[in-house]
Formats: C-alpha cells, structure tokens, sequence
C-alpha cells in the first residue's frame, strides 16, 4: 500500500522524496477518503434496497448484502 501512495502522491505533487512521518499522514489521509467512499456506495446499495422494497419489485436481499460486503472491505 506505501507504494501506491506515493505513486498517488507523485501523480500530485510530482516526484519527491516522502519522508516516513508524512507518508504516514498521507496513508492516514488515503484511508479516511476509501472510508467515506465505501460508506457512499454501501449507502447507495441500501437506498436502491428501499426503493426497489417500496416498488414491490423483488427480493432486496442482494442489495443488502453488496452494501455489507463493501463496509467488509474496510475491515480487511
């Protein structure tokens, strides 16, 4: 995962050499921002589970499920 930090840090700012104490605030930074986004998604999952729920279309079950295997992935 370090690597690909800097790699999305030099896309950024350029190539420069990370000190370790700031790739650590970056590393902290990229979790928080896959955090949020895993949540937006697991939202969206849940929401078109209520919709669909409400329509009376069909069994949501899978929607549930994709948005609790998207909360999974950040305790991997």
């Amino acid at each position: 995962m370090k690597q690909d930090i800097i790699d999305m840090a030099t896309q950024v700012y350029g190539k420069c050499e990370w000190h370790e104490s700031a790739l650590l605030h970056l590393e902290a930074l990229v979790k928080l921002a896959a955090a949020k986004e895993r949540e937006a998604c697991a939202e969206l999952c849940e929401l078109q589970a209520k919709q669909w729920s409400d329509a009376g279309c069909f069994d949501v079950r899978d929607f549930k499920l994709c948005a609790a295997a998207i909360r999974a992935r950040g305790q991997a």
